[in-house]
């Protein structure tokens, strides 16, 4: 794999001014599908043949010499399998469901009247029912930078793809997110329109009530150029809304009281949440905190209410024929709904308006809302091992967003150590999305992000980040601990100012205990980066009273480090004053 991915709306000038060809492009674009084939061929589901795909971008050529205007022209486009697209099977990842599609769904059409072309089909969570990726029959995409973990989902397929580099956008679904988390997980925009902003004709419903046909792409202009030719209103869809616009202004910004700020553990997810507002903050954006208690009980409607018998009446016929060709999960999950009463789908709608209410009144004291778009991620395994239990957490921050009627813009915000990426979601009441937009334009030129890391193409390990303060130290007694386990030097740093550092008594050799104290300074540490593997074997030799916790360092993240029980104090030196073991040892020396 090579090259910078390409963006559609460079595309579209280059090929419009005659600087290329859509020919050429997809030529381009199969070239880079193929070399990528041999790292993650179960991002796809299915494809045209590549003279099929070549002889569709003639056609745009074609078009284009006629003297049309075509929006998207020569375009390469990928398509999550749960919509239709002409010529190619809908199989929303479940073999015995496939069906051959008369025509294309209404937004597959309207691309490719504007001159993009499209490439196949992707692969997603069964029935768009999940937000990890890993429940499919044709294999498990993972996320890009590192394979060890989930790309995220339902839809995975299109994630992937644009953040490989081989298309510049994909279609996908959001009902719960599934268009937001697997964009950040990505690296990658992920563009939730207003429910019936885009028609969702021609689309396997999950909850037809609520689903979204959605975007993935790499930049802002890329999605709004998708917006301006897909919005609209489709008679042919009992879901389509009149097109409006409403402004707002990224004045007042919601994000959640610090108590309700949820991470699973993942302090890397609280430190680039952190710098993603003081970004809002740089563009004068003031933060308010707001209760989220009435979005998380609108979230908890999708599946611990009424709405999972949505899910089950989309899938009824095959329940009751098939169910065996369902995946276990997904099948569990829609059962729920069998048992569901009419008495409490009617409660589950009084409840929901209640809170609807509420949600209306927030936008008084705010213009968005600006919130994690997950708390962390896990690796594939974990997640195979607990497939509903981690997949829920996935949904803390997504949920309830089309219960509530919102648009929502999912963000790039910064990277973990282990290359998977984090997001930033804004929000806000219906018909917002432009003005979601332009304020995700703000907040990218605000944050600086780093730069997207290399794709995993196979040659990337499992890695932990770990702080040494004593011993383990450069030219110390026991740094070829270290250096045995080709661990590799990061950075000299400090910690933040909340550590307290001790010389213990009786130690051999001599070695300290940092103490975690709210009084206490910033103290020296020196990162390495060790492989899982060999991290293990480390805080195997760790001997007490030490250990390995986590350790804050002065910029904020968190990495792994010597911590100690308070017995490591017994009859030992305080030395905090001295800033690091490293000055103590010098000062030992010259006494």
């Amino acid at each position: 794999m090579s090259g910078a991915p390409l963006t559609a709306s460079a595309i579209v000038e280059a090929v419009g001014k005659g600087r290329t060809s859509a020919l050429a492009v997809a030529a381009v674009a199969l070239e880079r599908i193929r070399a990528y084939d041999t790292i993650q061929p179960q991002a796809w589901i299915s494809r045209f043949a590549d003279d099929d795909i070549l002889t569709m971008a003639r056609r745009v050529d074609a078009r284009i010499g006629a003297g049309e205007a075509l929006p998207l022209a020569g375009v390469p486009f990928a398509v999550k399998d749960n919509i239709d697209v002409a010529g190619l099977p809908t199989t929303a990842a479940c073999p015995d469901f496939a069906y051959v599609p008369q025509g294309h769904a209404h937004a597959v059409e309207r691309m490719i009247a504007a001159g993009a072309v499209c490439i196949g089909k992707t692969n997603l969570d069964q029935f768009a029912t999940g937000l990890n990726g890993t429940r499919s029959p044709f294999g498990t995409p993972a996320c890009v930078f590192n394979r060890t973990y989930i790309s995220g989902g339902s839809s995975s397929g299109s994630a992937v793809v644009v953040a490989a580099g081989l298309v510049p956008l994909a279609l996908g679904t959001d009902t719960a997110g599934s268009g937001r988390v697997p964009a950040v997980f990505n690296g990658l925009i992920g563009m939730k329109p207003t429910k019936g902003r885009w028609s969702t004709a021609g689309l396997v419903p999950a909850c037809r009530s609520l689903d979204c046909i959605s975007v993935f792409s790499h930049t802002l202009e890329d999605a709004r150029l998708v917006d301006e030719v897909v919005a609209g209103f489709d008679p042919a869809d009992a879901y389509s809304r009149r097109l409006e616009n409403h402004p707002a202004t990224p004045q007042r910004i919601g994000v959640p009281r610090l108590a309700q700020r949820q991470w699973c553990g993942d302090g890397e997810s609280a430190f680039l949440y952190d710098k993603a507002l003081e970004a809002l903050q740089s563009m004068g954006a003031e933060l308010v905190e707001i209760d989220l208690t009435p979005l998380s009980q609108a979230a908890e409607l999708l599946y611990g209410g009424p709405w999972v018998a949505e899910r089950t009446a989309a899938l009824a016929p095959m329940l009751a024929s098939n169910p065996g060709a369902i995946d276990p999960t997904v099948r569990g999950i829609v059962e729920g709904g069998l048992v569901v009463s009419g008495v409490a789908v009617f409660e589950g709608h009084y409840r929901l308006a209640e809170l609807q209410r509420e949600a209306e009144r927030l936008w008084e004291t705010v213009d968005m809302l600006a919130l994690p778009t997950a708390p962390t991620t896990y690796r594939i395994r974990e997640m195979q091992a607990a497939p509903i239990a981690l997949n829920s957490l996935l949904g803390l921050y997504t949920n309830f967003v089309n219960l509530l009627d919102m648009a929502a813009l999912a963000l790039p915000a910064g990277y973990r150590h282990n290359g998977t990426g984090f997001g930033l979601t804004l929000m806000g009441p219906a018909w917002t999305d432009h003005a979601l937009l332009e304020a995700g334009q703000r907040y990218l030129a605000a944050a600086a992000l780093p730069p997207v890391p290399p794709l995993d193409l196979g040659d990337r390990m499992d890695t932990v980040k770990l702080a040494v303060v004593g011993a383990h130290l450069k030219d110390m007694p026991l740094h070829w601990q270290l250096t045995s386990r080709d661990a590799r030097f990061v950075v000299a740093t400090e910690t933040a100012p909340t550590y307290r550092l001790y010389a213990m008594a009786d130690s051999v050799p001599p070695k300290p205990a940092l103490i975690h104290d709210r009084q206490g300074a910033a103290i020296a540490v020196e990162i390495y980066e060790l492989d899982m593997a060999a991290f293990g074997s480390f805080v195997a030799e760790v001997p007490p009273p030490l250990a390995i916790g986590t350790v804050t360092l002065a910029d904020g993240s968190s990495v792994k480090g010597f911590v100690a029980e308070p017995r490591a104090t017994d009859r030992a030196r305080d030395i905090t004053a001295l800033g690091g073991w490293r000055a103590f040892i010098d000062q030992h020396a010259g006494a």
